[in-house]
């Protein structure tokens, strides 16, 4: 039985740490705040409730095989899923709407056919059918392996099969996700579409990789889910899960320095001067904060992503608590998309010029956990935003709270009127609740693009210490942490021979 410190209580980290102490390791998770879930929190006042982080859920197999592997208790015993249905309604600047359904490609074709002209529906069930070929090829080595030292083989050949397309006597093949939407979509509204799949994680799509094909496929092909009660009830889950296989949790209790003797891992020092040995630590911190922890080079991929991360978006939230209940027909998602979608992602990339008005993704779930009475309705309302910004300035997030209510207004009938209160969050509460440099939202990692869309390997030069969570391969959102946590578990207990989940 060996000895494990975790550092940090997120999602990756708790899932690593429930299939360690199954295993029989003594497993101990080192929390700097004083709750779990990491950046999946809940913000509550009176008899409201609000998810601040993932609103919605894609791939719930990874936590259904968390719970199969750590427990007799399936996931459906600890939470209530639904698949949301639509999976998203579209609204378009020119004045076009569209309503996805869940996982149906003939359902979105025909959707699709009619929102937006004949012939709409086809070229996006023809796109589904080349990502699809891209999810195939990346599944294994990206999702479900560790990045061993030839992930090279992650970076060269585009794996998205994309279409020929012939441009002043020469033929070419999108690279990017914009030239997908450009080539293949041939149609703005499309384009938007697809690009909001990715912007949602931070991707500028005119330097994504084409493989990030892959996320719009995800949700399309396993569906959209949400968690009765918000998806902080899933985190919940996790955490009893741990306890329930005697995971001990210590919180408030910041690590400051990742111990090492003889060239091997030997423990953490907390800022109060505690000192806890172990034989393996398992961070699930960001990349420049590991670096700080260690004073050392873990790996030269890791060090590239400590630059890259640097200038990572963050997410802007306006938390509502509406007077009224939702009308008939509500839809649970609605993406608000922008008039000068350019703008936007060059805002997002240099943070200069004029701000102008974003993306807004509008969640209204129908949930009485979520409010007082059916007299009342809950909205988060998020935009992604630089994080570099200034958010002490009064003027910015003014600016932000006005375009991300001006865009509600297309998904939620008389909203300003409805207004109860409402509660601001900057990327800088995020910064401070998970201490993700700035804010950064990390983006699930891409194959090609030279291997700059991958993350730092869940293994370290220092042995003994493993990065998990959405800093660390396979990257950010809920299913690629709860993915991490499978493989860095598996590490340990199979050792330097683990090949991955078979």
């Amino acid at each position: 039985m060996a000895r494990i410190a975790v550092i940090g209580a997120g999602m990756g980290a708790m899932a690593a740490a429930a299939r360690l102490a199954v295993a029989g390791h003594r497993v101990t998770v080192y929390e700097r705040t004083d709750t779990y879930g990491g950046a999946v929190r809940r913000f509550e006042r009176d008899g409201f409730g609000f998810d601040t982080g993932p609103g919605l859920l894609t791939l719930p197999a990874v936590y259904r095989d968390l719970f199969v592997k750590t427990g007799k208790e399936p996931l459906e015993d600890c939470v209530e899923l639904v698949q949301v249905d639509p999976s998203a309604r579209h609204v378009f600047a020119d004045g076009a709407e569209v309503c996805v359904p869940n996982a149906s490609r003939a359902g979105v074709v025909t959707a699709l056919d009619e929102a937006l002209g004949a012939g709409a529906g086809e070229r996006w069930g023809d796109f589904l059918v080349r990502a699809r070929e891209a999810w195939d090829r990346t599944r294994r080595p990206l999702l479900e392996e560790p990045l061993w030292p030839n992930w090279q083989v992650l970076a060269g050949k585009e794996p998205y099969p994309a279409v020929p397309h012939k441009r002043l006597l020469r033929t070419r093949h999108a690279r990017t996700l914009a030239e997908i939407g450009a080539w293949e979509l041939r149609d703005e509204r499309l384009t938007a579409l697809l690009e909001s799949c990715a912007l949602g994680y931070g991707l500028d799509p005119r330097t994504a990789p084409a493989s990030a094909a892959v996320l719009p496929y995800m949700e399309h092909a396993f569906g959209t889910w949400y968690v009765r009660g918000g998806i902080r009830e899933l985190a919940r889950a996790v955490y009893e899960r741990c306890l329930k296989r005697r995971v001990e949790f210590v919180f408030d209790a910041e690590v400051m320095r990742v111990l090492d003797r003889d060239g091997r891992v030997a423990g953490v020092e907390l800022r109060d001067g505690t000192v806890a040995e172990a034989d393996h630590v398992v961070a699930d911190v960001d990349p420049a904060r590991l670096k700080v922890m260690t004073d050392r080079p873990l790996d030269k991929a890791g060090d590239v992503q400590v630059n890259a991360f640097m200038t990572r978006p963050g997410r802007f939230m306006v938390l509502l608590a509406l007077r009224g209940g939702r009308e008939a027909g509500a839809v649970h998602r609605t993406v608000v998309h922008p008039p000068d979608p350019t703008s936007e992602l060059d805002f997002l990339a240099t943070a200069a010029g004029d701000q102008p008005p974003p993306t807004v993704t509008v969640l209204r779930p129908d949930d009485p956990a979520l409010r007082p009475d059916d007299g009342h309705e809950s909205v988060v309302l998020s935009a992604v935003v630089p994080g570099a910004a200034d958010w002490e300035e009064e003027g910015v997030v003014r600016k932000y709270t006005d375009d991300l209510l001006e865009a509600a207004q297309a998904a939620i009938p008389g909203l300003r009127d409805r207004v109860l209160w409402q509660e601001v969050r900057t990327p800088d509460d995020s910064d401070e609740e998970t201490s993700a440099f700035l804010g950064a939202v990390p983006a699930p990692a891409l194959a090609a693009g030279q291997g700059r869309f991958l993350h730092p390997a869940n293994t370290t030069r220092l042995p003994g210490l493993y990065r998990v969570g959405g800093w660390s391969h396979p990257g950010g959102g809920l299913p690629h942490a709860g993915m991490s946590g499978a493989l860095v578990a598996g590490l340990i207990v199979e050792g330097p021979g683990f090949r991955g989940s078979q």
